[in-house]
C-alpha cells in the first residue's frame, strides 16, 4: 500500500504544473527528479530507478516469469518519515502476493506461543472423534 502511495506521490510531483511566478502569490516547493532510469525490454522485462531531491528512492524490476505469464516484481523504496525516521522497504510481488520486508513493519509473535486451553480441548475432541470414526463407532453423517 505504501508503494502505491509513494508511486502516486512521485507521479503527482512529476506531473505538477509549474506555477507562473508573476501570477502566483504562493510559493510552491518544486522537488527535482535527480534520477529517472527506465528500461523496457521486448520480452516484458522492465526496470526503473527513480530518485527525488527530497530523498525518495525507488527501484523496481519485473519480468513475466510468474504462472501463466504474470509479472513477478521485486525492488525497494526508501524515504524519510515526517518524524525523521529513515524508512527502507524491500519487496517481492509474485503469485504469493505483495511481500514487503522492513525493520519498521510489525512482526507476528514468535512461535511457539502459548496455545489457549480451549484450543487444545477442541484438538483433543477432534482426535477422539477421528479415532472413533476409524474404529467404526461413529458414522461420517453424524458430523
Amino acid at each position: 500500500m505504501k508503494f502505491v502511495i509513494l508511486a502516486a506521490l512521485v507521479a503527482v510531483t512529476v506531473a505538477a504544473p509549474m506555477p507562473d511566478s508573476a501570477s502566483s502569490a504562493e510559493s510552491v516547493e518544486v522537488v527535482p527528479i535527480l534520477r529517472d532510469d527506465r528500461v523496457h525490454e521486448e520480452d516484458g522485462r522492465y526496470s526503473f530507478d527513480v530518485e527525488t531531491g527530497n530523498g525518495i528512492v525507488l527501484s523496481q524490476s519485473g519480468s513475466p516469469d510468474g504462472p501463466e505469464g504474470t509479472i513477478v516484481k521485486s525492488g525497494s523504496y526508501s524515504y524519510t518519515a515526517p518524524d525523521g525516521t529513515p524508512v527502507h522497504v524491500t519487496f517481492v510481488a509474485n503469485e504469493n502476493g505483495y511481500q514487503p520486508q522492513s525493520d519498521l513493519l510489525p512482526v507476528a509473535p514468535a512461535f511457539p506461543h502459548p496455545i489457549p486451553q480451549f484450543v487444545l480441548d477442541q484438538i483433543a475432541f477432534a482426535a477422539e472423534e477421528d479415532a472413533a470414526r476409524a474404529r467404526g463407532e461413529l458414522s461420517a453423517e453424524s458430523d
